[in-house]
């Protein structure tokens, strides 16, 4: 390898690490207005995520850049396969942090409305699975990847869980439904979350191993 092609993979590498953690704040900025009950959260993550979409362009255009120029094989075309794959995953998460912010305001105007311990359970999870695969692609880290990929049975329990006990609310509140149907909304958008990260674990047991993860879930690690 030469050392401007690994220069440039450590430079667009670093570039997806930065989106990452700016992914993660925007996350975590939802997460708090859920919290919190309050207004803002919205605003905040929307100027994010213009500034997201923008460095997601330009991460796919150095990718495609590296491919045209270096034409690299074995474990460097898997570095830049998986920096593809998990920039359009980084960017998705971001749309789903500004929906989830949204909700959030929506919910800020329903204060009859509570907010499931359940639900608070799922972000915490989603943001520890984001951060933890995040961790994994830096250190290219297999078993913290598998760990990431088996968490999202959590996420899914805790999904089904909330939305069935929405139900029985909706039955027995029907003036709340509309409040309820709020957060039927972000647990549906947290679960997917939690999907994204998981992709991206699966994205770094590729790098790691050259193995294709996705709908692998009976297979051991």
């Amino acid at each position: 390898m030469s050392k401007l092609l690994q220069r440039h993979l450590t430079e667009v590498e670093t570039a997806l690490s930065e989106q990452a953690d700016a992914v993660e704040r925007m996350v975590h900025a939802a997460y708090q207005g859920l919290r919190e009950r309050c207004l803002g959260s919205a605003a905040q993550v929307l100027d994010s995520e213009s500034q997201l979409n923008r460095s997601e362009v330009d991460i796919e255009e150095k990718c495609l850049e590296l491919l045209a120029l270096h034409q690299p094989v074995a474990i460097d075309l898997r570095r830049v396969a998986a920096t593809l794959k998990i920039n359009g995953d980084l960017e998705r998460i971001g749309d789903l942090a500004l929906n989830l912010a949204e909700r959030t305001e929506s919910l800020a105007q329903c204060p009859d409305v509570p907010v499931p311990a359940e639900l608070e359970q799922m972000v915490e999870r989603a943001i520890e699975m984001l951060r933890d695969a995040h961790s994994a692609f830096v250190s290219v880290d297999e078993a913290l990847a598998h760990s990431v990929r088996e968490r999202d049975d959590e996420v899914d329990d805790l999904n089904r869980r909330v939305i069935a006990d929405l139900v029985k609310q909706m039955e027995s509140s029907p003036q709340q439904v509309e409040g309820l149907l709020h957060v039927f909304s972000a647990t549906r958008i947290i679960e997917r979350i939690a999907d994204h990260a998981t992709n991206i674990a699966e994205d770094v047991i590729y790098l790691a191993k050259g193995r294709i993860m996705r709908h692998r879930w009976a297979q051991s690690a």
